[in-house]
Formats: structure tokens, C-alpha cells, sequence
């Protein structure tokens, strides 16, 4: 704001200059001060010329961090302005004086209306005592703008200074566009400020309205306790005079003074509380007005509120995409494809690099080119979102993380989903949860943080009630006691993956980290209780994600509902016969829904589900961004594993267009490897899986497994058939003896 004010003046100050320079002469070129009021400084004669040089001389020889708080002259050349007439200040303080001076002599002083006229010298006191006051402020003020205008000189000398610098060697094209960006963000800080402001402004203006209602309500809670009170008496009053009535019509009973006076009082009293009842109501009806009154302009506060909210998180979401192209903008400057020589930018640029990827530090944050927008270095799920390795990957972390953060703003400023499932959990407060169309709706959509864990817990109870209900009480400790105290042949290979779980995980990253010990209690426990299985890769990965939101046993319960319940058998044996079953599934679908695609994968021959074999072995743990893997695991925990398909195929026609646009077998698998990390929103990924592909039966799913299930059997059985052959030949053949199979060589 100093700076952008600073340049005002400046611009204003140089034009004026220059409309001076070309109306008048040489001769007419002076410096001219002027101020608010009508006058001007006279030139300046001789005598005054010789003290001023004098002076400079003198502030010469003082230290140099003195001269400029001790200087208040322009050193700018201001032109005389035509404007209309004013008067000189000389003859201001001049006539002044001699009035002063005049009135104050004692002949005038006594002679006349004595007190007439020492009221009217009072008067010119005080509005001479006002014009002095008036002079020391402008004066003020002049010296202030002094100060700037020298500031905006030494700001524009350096950024000229450093403009020059940074132009050297770089294209012009790229300047400008460096240029126009760092512009865009400047005016999208200073909106930013703006919206800060308002924003504080409206929370004082709502907490202001709020206390008034406050202590209405309190005054409207009085003056009801009070009306009940005077309601009261009256009735009592009404009872007392309709006794008297009855007594005075009885035939045996006498006028009596006394008694008849007593009434009158009390009728008198009544009418008196009658009056004051109706008092009460009349301001009990226009309390109740303000009341409404001050309800609608604190409704209205909170929509502007609300609305002011919206644009600042809107603006917030560009900015974080401004940033991100910034980022690789900045990216693709630094590495110039057909330039390898050093150039003058390019330290600026890698400076700014630098500025952009690290987190701002208190200490002199002013000297970096470029304040980032602060990226957190882990996010709500324990998972690294910049990697500290690869400075490429670590660049491309960050703009993929400020994209998130566009989203996600993006996403508030509409409905949130959030408010929907505090509505149907609060809904099923007195009762349980049942499956139906209403929570479909909301799983698919993505589980809020804070309520993931319960529902998680309530899915996986869903599945396995049955075996639950045959188990003994303590079951999963019986288990981790039993596999802890007797030989477990999967326990060393379990030992040798659990570093290897997540290391991007912070509850994963070293051997003390708080999830490696539950980590390693699930996996020996689920050993113990499926000895066919025992422990196959892959299942880490599931129970390190499930223990990101269940306790132990509700992760073990969790890993026996996808292994055994979810998955084919023989998914997760040796021969992984499940997985490949379902590998052939997915290459039938790929052409059935998506068969452009396909087409181009057999034409360069290229074998995709060598990328998506993993995807289904561990539920895209490793392979989508967290956000996205979370809202995967919400649907497959409580629908099954048809959503892995709906995801698999969703990411494909996600990219359908840029893996078309590929010509080659190496660059299409190329980007296989990684094309799933680029996908971030989770709307349109979420739209595609549950809308576009449908429909999709698990019946079709079913048929399928079963008919690839035979042929991978028979294949096998012809493999196992060769094997045999192999052996009987090489034990016949001398020469074949020394041969082995690579089963042999592992044991």
C-alpha cells in the first residue's frame, strides 16, 4: 500500500512538473511550496539566499544518517502553477503581526467599548491561534510527502536498477509473461487484504448486533417477568374486589365506611396496575419490533459475510493455480531445451525457484523474490506432499498440491458435503445404520475426516458379523499371543516389510514411529488365524491404511473382510491365481467400455495390466494421490470390490484423449507409470466411475471371473505338466542334470 501510494504521488508530482515546464519560461522556473490555504512563498532576496547556502553548508559537515531527518527541502524543481491568485505567506504573517501588534496597544485597548473590543481581540486570537494550527499540520504533511516522494525515488532507482539485470539474456516473450503473473499476484494479495478487512469489519459489525440481541432478550425476559407479576396481583385484586361485591349485596350486612373506603383504594390500584399493563405491552410490542429489526440486519450481516466469504475463497483457489503455473512456468525458464549456456537470469530465476519451494522463514522474509503459498510438509493423512529427493518431483509435488488446495476451496463454496452427513448422522442418533440409497449417495461422495473412522468401523463390522458371532471373546489377542509366543514362518518376512510399508507416512517412516508396532500385531495375528496364506506382499500396504483410522483390531477385522470376504479365493497365495483372474476380467471391460483405448494398446502392443496389477493387489495404495485413494477406500469398504473396476476403468477414460495422442509403445508405458498422480480432482474422477460407465452389474463381473478362472486352471495345469516333463527328462538325461528350475534355486 506504501509503495502503490508512494508511486501516486510521484506520478502526480512529475506531471505537474512538466505541464509547469511547458507553460512558463526559464526565467518563471521556481521552487514554489504551497499549501492548503490561498498564499505562496515569495522569492527569495538576497540576504535570505546567502543564509539558506550558509545553512547547506552547515548541514554538510553533520552525519550522513542525519541529513535526511534534518532536511525538509524539495530537492525537485516544482513549477509555478497558474492557478488563481493566492497570497504570499510573508504578507500573512506580516499583516498578522502588524494587526496583532495594532490591537494590542494599550491607547485602543481602553479607548471605546473596552469590552467589545477585548471581545473581538480574543476572537482574532483564537482564530490566529487555529490558522497557526492549520500551518503547523500542513506543514506536517508536506514533510511527510517530502519523505515519501525521496523513498519512491530510492525504490525506483533500485528497481530500475535490478530490471536492467534481470533483462539481460532473457526473452522478451517470457518477461512480460513473468511480469504479467507477478502483477496478477500482486493484485490478487492486495483484493486478499482487502477481503481481510471487510471480513474483520463484518465480524466485529455481527458480534456488535449479537450483544444488542443479547441484552434485549435479557431486558424482553425482565419486562416478562415482570407483566406475570402485575398479572398476578391483578388477579388478586379482581378475587379481593368481587369478595367485597358479595358482601356488600348480602341483605344482613350494613354500609360500613371503612370497608367501602378499602375498595376504592384497591379500584383505584387496579386501575393504576391496568394503566401500567398497558404501558408495558405498548413497549413489549416495539421492543419486539427492534427485536426484528436487529434479527434481519444481523441475517443480512451474515449474507454479506457469507458472500464476502465465498469471493475470498474464490480468489484463494486462483491464486493457488496462478502459483502452480508460476511453479512451472518458472520450471521451464530455468531449462531452456536448446540453451546449455549460462545467462545473467538464470541465477535470478533459480533464486526464484528456490524462494518458491521452501517454506517462508521469519527470519529477513523480505529478501525472497517470491513469497509461496504455504504448503504444509505432511498432510491431514501422515503422507509427505514434497518430497525432499528429486527437486523435479519435488516442484511437480507442490504444484499438484496447490491444485488440491484450489479444489478442495472450490469445492466449500458450494454445499458441503460435510453439512449432509452431519444432518444423516444426527439422523441416526436413536437408531443404527442401514444400508440404503441416501448413505450410497454420501459414501461415494466422500467421507468426511472426522466421521471416516466411525464409518469405516460400522462397514467392516457389516461384513464380517457372521464371523465375529462364531468367535470367542478376546479373539484378536488370542491370536497375536499365540503367534508371538510359537514359531511363525511368516514373521521374518513380515519384519523385512514393515520399513517398506509406507515410507512417505510419517506413523510408518522409522522403527519408533507409532504405527510399525500395530502394523506388525495385525499382520502376525491375521498369520496365525489363515496359515494358508500366512503373509503375502501387498497386505501391509492394506492393513497400513486401514490403521490410519481403526484401532487394532477393528484393522485386523478390516484385512480379514477384504481378504476373505471381498477378494477370489487364492488372491493373495503363491501363485496370486485370483489376481490374474481378474487382470483378463478387466482386459474384457477395457474393450467393452472403453474400446478406442483398447484398440490403441493392442495396436503398439502394449500390456497395461502390468501397471493396473498392482492397482488391484492393493487398492491403488501408492499409485492415486491420498485424497483420491481415501475416497476409494470410502466405496470399496462399504460396496465391495466392483469399485476397484469402476476406478481402474475411471482413470483410463480420465486420460483417454492424452494417452490417445501417444504414438509409440515406450512413451505410452511411460505414462502409464505415473499418469494416475496427475488425476486430482475426485468430483469429476468420482462422476466418471458412478455415472459414466454404468450400467454395471457384479453379475457380469461374477460370469466372468468364472469362465477366466477355468482357463487360467488349465494353463496352469499345462505349465505344471512341462514342469514335470523337465524333471523326468533331465534325471534321464546326463546332460541335463545340472539344470534347475527357478523354484529349485529359491529353497
Amino acid at each position: 500500500m506504501l509503495r502503490n501510494l508512494c508511486l501516486f504521488f510521484c506520478c502526480v508530482f512529475h506531471r505537474n512538473s512538466m505541464s509547469s515546464l511547458r507553460k512558463g519560461n526559464n526565467e518563471n522556473r521556481r521552487s514554489v511550496f504551497y499549501t492548503s490555504e490561498e498564499w505562496e512563498l515569495l522569492d527569495a532576496t538576497p540576504k535570505d539566499l546567502e543564509d539558506s547556502m550558509a545553512l547547506e553548508e552547515k548541514r554538510k559537515h553533520l552525519p550522513e544518517g542525519n541529513k535526511g531527518l534534518t532536511s525538509s527541502a524539495f530537492p525537485f524543481d516544482f513549477g509555478r502553477i497558474p492557478q488563481k491568485t493566492r497570497r504570499p505567506l510573508k504578507d500573512m504573517i506580516g499583516s498578522s503581526k502588524n494587526r496583532n501588534s495594532s490591537d494590542s496597544s494599550p491607547t485602543e485597548w481602553y479607548s471605546g467599548n473596552g469590552n467589545k473590543l477585548v471581545s473581538e481581540l480574543q476572537l482574532k486570537y483564537q482564530s490566529q491561534q487555529e490558522e497557526l494550527e492549520k500551518l503547523k499540520k500542513d506543514l506536517l504533511s508536506q514533510k511527510e510527502l517530502v519523505r515519501l516522494l525521496q523513498q519512491t525515488v530510492r525504490s525506483s532507482q533500485y528497481d530500475k536498477y535490478f530490471a536492467s539485470r534481470l533483462c539481460e539474456g532473457v526473452p522478451k516473450d517470457k518477461l512480460e509473461l513473468l511480469h504479467q503473473k507477478d502483477d496478477q499476484i500482486l493484485g490478487l494479495n492486495n483484493q486478499l487484504e482487502k477481503l481481510n478487512l471487510e471480513k474483520d469489519s463484518l465480524q466485529q459489525e455481527v458480534k456488535n448486533l449479537k450483544c444488542k440481541v443479547g441484552e434485549l432478550n435479557e431486558q424482553l425476559g425482565m419486562l416478562m417477568e415482570t407483566i406475570q407479576a402485575k398479572d398476578e396481583v391483578i388477579m388478586k385484586l379482581s378475587r379481593q374486589l368481587s369478595e367485597c361485591e358479595d358482601n356488600s349485596s348480602s341483605p344482613s350486612g350494613s354500609v360500613n365506611s371503612p370497608v367501602a373506603t378499602c375498595v376504592n383504594k384497591e379500584l383505584q390500584e387496579l386501575d393504576r396496575l391496568k394503566d401500567s399493563l398497558q404501558g408495558y405491552k405498548t413497549q413489549n410490542k416495539f421492543l419486539n419490533k427492534e427485536i426484528l429489526e436487529l434479527s434481519a440486519l444481523r441475517r443480512n450481516a451474515e449474507a454479506r459475510e457469507r458472500e464476502w466469504q465465498a469471493k475470498y475463497t474464490s480468489l484463494e483457489a486462483k491464486l493457488c493455480q496462478i502459483e502452480s503455473k508460476y511453479l512451472i512456468l518458472l520450471q521451464e525458464v530455468k531449462t531452456p531445451v536448446c540453451s546449455e549456456e549460462q545467462s545473467p537470469a538464470r541465477e535470478v530465476i533459480t533464486q526464484l525457484l528456490e524462494d518458491a519451494l521452501k517454506a517462508e522463514t521469519s527470519e529477513q522474509p523480505e529478501q525472497a523474490f517470491f513469497k509461496p503459498h504455504l504448503v504444509s510438509e505432511y498432510d491431514i493423512y501422515g503422507f509427505q506432499t514434497v518430497p525432499e529427493d528429486d527437486e523435479e518431483e519435488k516442484l511437480v509435488a507442490k504444484s499438484r498440491a496447490l491444485d488440491l488446495r484450489s479444489l478442495s476451496l472450490s469445492e466449500n463454496r458450494e454445499i458441503s458435503t460435510g453439512v449432509k452427513w452431519e444432518n444423516y448422522l444426527a439422523s441416526t442418533m436413536n437408531r443404527e445404520m442401514m444400508r440404503c440409497a441416501e448413505l450410497k449417495n454420501l459414501i461415494r461422495s466422500g467421507i468426511p475426516h472426522e466421521h471416516r473412522s466411525k464409518v469405516w468401523k460400522w462397514c467392516v463390522n457389516l461384513h464380517v458379523k457372521k464371523f465375529k458371532d462364531s468367535t470367542v471373546p478376546e479373539y484378536f489377542q488370542t491370536l497375536l499371543q499365540s503367534a508371538l509366543e510359537k514359531q511363525n514362518p511368516a514373521s521374518k518376512q513380515i519384519e523385512l516389510d514393515l520399513l517398506r510399508t509406507l515410507p512417505n507416512n510419517k506413523h510408518y517412516s522409522s522403527p519408533t514411529s507409532e504405527g510399525i508396532q500395530k502394523l506388525r500385531n495385525v499382520l502376525l495375528a491375521f498369520s496365525w488365524r489363515n496359515p494358508d496364506i500366512g503373509y503375502c506382499q501387498g497386505l501391509n500396504r492394506l492393513v497400513a491404511i486401514a490403521l490410519l483410522y481403526l484401532e487394532q483390531e477393528d484393522a485386523f477385522w478390516c484385512l480379514v473382510t477384504i481378504v476373505e470376504v471381498f477378494m477370489p479365493r487364492d488372491y493373495y497365495t503363491k501363485t496370486l491365481l485370483g489376481s490374474q483372474v481378474d487382470q483378463r476380467v478387466f482386459k474384457d471391460l477395457m474393450s467393452e467400455k472403453l474400446p478406442r483405448l483398447h484398440a490403441h494398446f493392442e495396436q503398439y502392443k502394449v500390456d497395461y495390466t502390468l501397471i493396473t496389477f498392482n492397482w488391484f493387489l492393493v487398492v491403488f495404495v501408492d499409485s492415486v494421490v491420498s485424497d483420491i485413494l481415501f475416497k476409494i477406500w470410502d466405496s470399496f469398504l462399504y460396496e465391495g470390490p466392483k469399485v476397484i473396476f469402476r476406478f481402474a476403468l475411471a482413470f483410463f477414460k480420465y486420460k483417454e484423449e492424452e494417452i490417445l495422442k501417444l504414438q509409440d509403445s515406450m512413451s505410452i508405458f511411460k505414462y502409464l507409470r505415473y499418469f494416475t498422480r496427475t488425476v486430482v480432482d475426485a468430483r469429476k474422477l468420482t462422476g466418471i466411475a458412478f455415472g459414466d460407465l454404468n450400467p454395471f452389474p457384479l453379475r457380469q463381473i461374477r460370469n466372468r471371473r468364472t469362465y477366466h478362472l477355468e482357463k487360467v486352471r488349465l494353463e496352469l495345469n499345462e505349465l505344471e505338466a512341462i514342469r514335470e516333463d523337465f524333471l523326468r527328462e533331465r534325471e534321464t538325461c546326463v546332460e541335463k542334470r545340472d539344470l534347475i528350475s527357478d523354484d529349485e534355486e529359491d529353497s
